[in-house]
């Protein structure tokens, strides 16, 4: 353009007025040393506060995934614990019938059909508690151990013939646990010492 033209062309006429420019004493910022030494300083702290607010946000974020993972981990677990109780109940009936079974075929009893309802009720029971075993499911057995108020109920007292008191001396019915976790207690009688 013409005016471009032109424009360069004074450049060019008023000389080495318009040269390169000569680094100054003077600084390019009004701020003074005093001032810049301010900045940088409160600079450099909120970078540590930032960097500490970081790793405080690291900290908790992790923290948020340990228990989400822990979480999920424990409904992997124990999503079936609900399931498990009633089939513990399911359990308790078939032993409960298999005993009774028991109670009828005797050695004695020429019934060989009763004998084999018993032995197939036993086979039914056995695998029964080998699924549950496989699933994390187990029967607690507790006769001869102490008393453990997250295991046991007590639901009555039995007087200590040679036997510890708060020892489990019999059980009514059977606790189970799931993983470790108890999902009934076992109904017991503990042992006391005897009243005179």
């Amino acid at each position: 353009s013409p005016c471009a033209f032109s424009t360069a062309a004074q450049q060019r006429s008023t000389g080495d007025e318009c040269g390169p420019e000569e680094p100054s004493d003077e600084p390019k910022h009004p701020l003074s040393d005093c001032a810049l030494e301010h900045k940088a300083i409160k600079l450099e702290e909120q970078v540590r506060d930032l960097t500490e607010r970081y790793r405080k946000a690291l900290a908790d974020s992790e923290n948020v995934r340990r228990r989400t993972q822990k979480f999920v981990e424990d409904a992997k677990l124990f999503g079936i614990q609900s399931f498990c109780r009633d089939l513990v109940e399911v359990a308790d009936i078939l032993e409960k019938t298999a005993e009774s079974a028991a109670g009828q075929a005797g050695p004695s009893d020429p019934n060989p059909t009763l004998k084999k309802i018993y032995e197939g009720l036993s086979l039914i029971e056995a695998k029964l508690q080998s699924v549950f075993a496989k699933h994390g499911l187990q029967k607690m057995n507790p006769v001869g151990g102490r008393y453990d108020p997250y295991d046991h109920e007590i639901i009555c007292h039995v007087p200590a013939e040679g036997m510890q008191p708060g020892t489990v001396a019999l059980v009514t019915q059977d606790g189970y646990k799931l993983h470790g976790r108890t999902i009934r207690h076992a109904l017991v009688g503990v042992a006391v010492e005897a009243q005179e």
